[in-house]
């Protein structure tokens, strides 16, 4: 018999989610970003590339400056005003210092108790192998958590004034097929589903019979799936790690 889903700590004020593209917080993690900023808490978003590789079918630079926008839009839809793009190539990230300066600047910048993300691990709950992108943002934000607290590992963000965070508790894992902890969505995946359908250029660009191209269909079956383990109610589950 499969376990239930423990409640997620709620004793935090501020969260910062990292991941590589735009709409990667929308297929979930963001109907809990939703519910939590409906709670009072902070939430910011930090997202590694613009998505500029998303639509096969128009030039990278018109695809960038869409999927920017369109991630504005859906993080306004569930209450977070701090989106920041971090400028690495959509495809093609790298692990590496230049990710994790980044990361950590973001970290020292908005100074969270907790930070969030996406499924990083190789591969998908399906089987299917996960993108390089994501599993390269995961671990770099797991570093990332420790250099931001260590004055002495990228001295120059002291210098552009970004003083040293150590107060990351843990990382949230959205999607995680490890997930122990869950978050009620039920106030909260109408926005989500809002936040979703914000992706609207990109979602268009899918094949029809992609579920992910109807975003209220979507996200309303998988929530519910992933319910039948906290009390039948939409849920979004979380994989907890210290950092």
């Amino acid at each position: 018999m499969t376990k239930p889903y423990e409640p997620m700590p709620e004793d935090w004020q501020r969260a910062l989610c990292v991941v590589a593209h735009p709409d990667d917080l929308e297929y979930g993690p963001a109907c809990a970003v939703a519910e939590w900023t409906a709670r009072g808490k902070f939430v910011a978003y930090a997202i590694a590339s613009r998505g500029e590789a998303g639509i096969a079918t128009m030039h990278p630079d018109a695809t960038g400056e869409l999927r920017a926008e369109e991630q504005l839009r859906a993080a306004a839809a569930v209450g977070v005003k701090d989106v920041d793009f971090l400028g690495h190539p959509d495809g093609i990230i790298e692990y590496g210092l230049p990710l994790r300066r980044d990361i950590a600047r973001s970290i020292r910048k908005y100074r969270p108790d907790i930070l969030v993300t996406i499924n990083f691990y190789d591969r998908w709950r399906s089987g299917d192998w996960n993108t390089p992108d994501h599993r390269n943002v995961g671990v770099a934000l797991l570093d990332a958590a420790s250099d931001a607290g260590n004055p002495w590992i990228f001295p120059e963000l002291l210098e552009e004034g970004f003083e040293p965070w150590a107060g990351v508790r843990c990382l949230a894992v959205g999607g995680s097929p490890e997930s122990g902890h869950a978050v009620d969505c039920t106030d909260g995946i109408a926005a989500g589903i809002e936040a979703l359908a914000a992706h609207d250029g990109y979602l268009a660009s899918l094949p029809p019979d992609n579920p992910m191209s109807d975003a209220a269909g979507y996200l309303t079956t998988k929530l519910t799936r992933f319910g039948v383990r906290f009390d039948n109610v939409p849920t979004m589950p979380f994989e907890i790690i210290g950092v």
